[in-house]
């Protein structure tokens, strides 16, 4: 029987990074004792709440347990405040789906190598891919000068090269991730612009 007189946890969100996800809440202040917390999933399959593998913890936050962690499934969560016999009302997520509401870092850029007309760029993706991934990684680059022309292109390697550029020239590039879905693309974050010198021929 939940009590009035213990708030349930508010600011309850689902934060999901790289399909790596956890359910977070902020603390319930009380006078005296330490407030734990329970937290609960389902699946949009089943009707029954299985436990998380938080219960009575003073975390206050849980990460998804092995067993939901499948980026098309639907999953609801429910947390609640417990201090010793009094329980909180639960506090509900609205449904949550990895591959619509995660998001996606930028790629890790691992090197660069500079000829007089190119750059060869290894990056990686920022999370591992499951069997089946179609990744594409788009590609903007400029010319580091006072009125930069961006141009744009598109790879699905994770080693490719930026060509037809002039020697010993400033050339700056960022690069995002597009992972195909069901539904279309989910699109990842830019990486931060990084800047290369062409060599001299």
């Amino acid at each position: 029987e939940p009590s009035p007189h213990l708030p349930a946890p508010k600011d309850v969100e689902i934060y999901s990074y790289n399909f790596q996800s956890l359910l977070r809440w902020s603390p319930v202040l009380v006078e005296n004792g330490s407030v734990l917390y329970t937290a609960h999933y389902k699946t949009g399959f089943y009707e029954e709440w299985t436990e998380m593998g938080c219960a009575q913890t003073p975390q206050t936050q849980c990460g998804f347990p092995p067993q939901i962690r499948r980026r098309r499934w639907t999953i609801l969560l429910r947390v609640r405040a417990e201090l010793g016999p009094l329980t909180s009302a639960w506090v509900h997520t609205p449904p949550f789906v990895a591959e619509r509401n995660t998001t996606l870092g930028p790629p890790k850029v691992n090197s660069v190598s500079a000829s007089p007309d190119s750059l060869l760029i290894s990056i990686s993706p920022p999370f591992t891919p499951e069997i089946g991934d179609v990744l594409q990684y788009h590609v903007s680059y400029w010319e580091n000068t006072t009125s930069p022309t961006e141009k744009k292109l598109s790879e699905s390697k994770t080693l490719f090269q930026i060509g037809n550029l002039k020697e010993s020239t400033l050339y700056c590039f960022s690069i995002q991730v597009q992972l195909k879905i069901y539904s279309g693309h989910l699109l990842g974050q830019q990486s931060a612009p990084e800047c290369h010198r062409t060599a001299l021929s």
